[in-house]
């Protein structure tokens, strides 16, 4: 039979997450529905991640087995044709038969964004936390990079004690600041050519000026509310609340209560999950400037 590997990027404002759920509709559910339609059999469709309520996806990866001969491009434009416009299949492709999207899954990378403006945005309020409040991007980065590594990470975790254990492995940290998504600028905007550099800001770690701060974490693993539990604690530390030590001091306190508020889902994406051993040549694809 057949493994076929799919990767999705999909809006969460409307879904209760990805996983099936008795209280409302699923992410989950909507894609097995589709696959169903086109194959002709129920399928077991296995995910990398279970992102929650009102959680986005660029890189979520799903896999199933089937008995049909289609081909993968044919799957992908047959299933996308029984998806909402807030699901997309980006991929498509068959793997070995031993693949298992959520088992054979080495790493995750995970994005928190924050719209850091006192003026509201229509056209983002479900797609980014918005905090009125200066940010200083630069401490939080500081602050951020005190997490990589192998650590106990039952302090930014909602749900504890864990069937099995809260330790984690932090691969890469990253927080700077971005210019606001230009489609929605409301001044003309020239060719990219025409464009002249972004300016630097005091603070970003080097990054260009915007209203957008975003928070970036690799880890081999992630528990439940961790990134957005962490973000809620790098907002202290950008406002100059916390610094770098105090994140240490709450890692190693093992107590949720010492950790920032749990930030809104709506400011969280799945971004990416890596098969394969990350290494700092992943780092290519998602250039910081």
């Amino acid at each position: 039979m057949p493994n076929i590997r799919l990767t999705l990027a999909y809006d969460g404002t409307n879904y209760v997450g990805w996983q099936v759920q008795p209280n409302g509709l699923s992410v989950q559910e909507v894609v097995t529905r589709a696959i169903g339609k086109v194959v002709g059999e129920e399928v077991n469709l296995l995910s990398a991640g279970r992102t929650d309520s009102g959680v986005h996806a660029l890189g979520q990866v799903a896999s199933f087995h089937t008995t049909s001969s289609i081909p993968p491009q044919g799957l992908q434009a047959a299933i996308q044709n029984h998806l909402p416009d807030d699901i997309v299949i980006r991929y498509a492709d068959e793997v070995a038969e031993d693949f298992h999207a959520t088992y054979s899954a080495r790493w995750k990378r995970y994005r928190y964004i924050i719209l850091n403006r006192r003026l509201r945005d229509p056209f983002v309020r479900n797609y980014a936390w918005r905090f009125p409040g200066r940010l200083d991007a630069a401490r939080m980065h500081e602050a951020a990079r005190v997490l990589v590594g192998t650590h106990d990470f039952r302090s930014f975790e909602s749900q504890f004690p864990n069937r099995a254990t809260s330790v984690r492995t932090v691969l890469e940290t990253r927080v700077d600041r971005a210019e606001s998504w230009p489609l929605w600028q409301s001044s003309p905007r020239a060719s990219a050519s025409a464009q002249p550099l972004p300016p630097r800001t005091k603070g970003g770690q080097g990054g260009v000026a915007g209203d957008f701060v975003w928070f970036d974490i690799v880890a081999n693993g992630f528990l439940y509310n961790m990134v957005r539990a962490i973000a809620g604690t790098l907002v202290r530390v950008g406002r100059g609340a916390w610094s770098a030590d105090d994140v240490r001091r709450i890692l190693e306190a093992g107590d949720r209560t010492f950790a920032g508020d749990t930030a809104p889902a709506c400011g969280l994406y799945l971004v990416e999950v890596g098969y394969e051993e990350f290494s700092a040549a992943d780092e290519v694809r998602h250039p910081t400037r």
